[in-house]
């Protein structure tokens, strides 16, 4: 699978009504962009174009894959709720999308799946049995099954608790090597940890920001990844 990068010019108006500015954004093939930013800029949206399901936003400007091929097809996103259907079994779940396509459910690739995200022993239970730490892996599998080069995430590890939280970062990273992933996040030692790429989107446009030295994910406890999140941070805040 070669996973191709996503190129985005343009301005986002949702009902005539403008939402993000005239940007550029420039995601390298096979990398993990994070984008941040206050609430209401538009982040998820872009998302959404991306995926080809915000019908509620007009983008005036050029949206394509680095390679010219469509991107229809070729992305999957992962929200911030983990949109388990609760009357289904976790290995239902993570098979969803084939048998809503008619497809095949391939059971011997969900079943590897669920045991690399170390699910394996609950694939028969339903969502509620499942912690939230839990139900965030499930929802990693279903990602994955779709076997998509690209792959969007928005917030999707902001409910979990810290403990829970690095480690399936942890997961997702190793799981999402070499794809090309573009993460709207609100936590800046989650950018800091992950991000080959940091962007901040705002009213006024947006802007690369540094990324700590190393390779992601980056040591929780790494002192230059550290300073990386106190100075976003830092930025993030002063931001009108």
């Amino acid at each position: 699978m070669s996973a191709p990068g996503i190129f985005l010019q343009g301005h986002v108006a949702i009902g005539g009504a403008p939402l993000v500015p005239q940007i550029t954004l420039d995601v390298a093939p096979g990398s993990w962009t994070c984008l941040l930013g206050p609430s209401g800029v538009g982040k998820s949206t872009l998302l959404r174009l991306i995926a080809g399901i915000a019908d509620e936003a007009t983008l005036t400007g050029t949206l394509a894959a680095s390679d010219g091929a469509p991107l229809r097809g070729r992305v999957a996103l992962m929200a911030q709720s983990d949109l388990l259907l609760p009357w289904l079994s976790v290995l239902d779940n993570v098979t969803l999308g084939a048998r809503l396509r008619g497809a095949d459910t391939q059971p011997e690739r969900a079943t590897a799946l669920l045991e690399q995200v170390g699910l394996i022993d609950h694939a028969a239970k339903r969502p509620a049995q499942l912690s939230g730490g839990q139900r965030q892996r499930a929802a990693l599998a279903r990602t994955l099954m779709e076997d998509r080069p690209i792959v969007l995430l928005d917030e999707p590890f902001s409910a979990l608790d810290a403990r829970t939280r690095a480690q399936v970062q942890d997961l997702t990273a190793q799981l999402l090597s070499n794809h090309t992933v573009l993460m709207v996040t609100h936590d800046p030692s989650e950018a800091a940890r992950l991000g080959k790429a940091i962007l901040i989107l705002n009213e006024r446009g947006l802007a690369p920001w540094p990324v700590p030295p190393g390779a992601p994910p980056r040591p929780v406890d790494d002192a230059k990844t550290l300073e990386a999140q106190g100075a976003l941070l830092a930025a993030l805040r002063a931001a009108p």
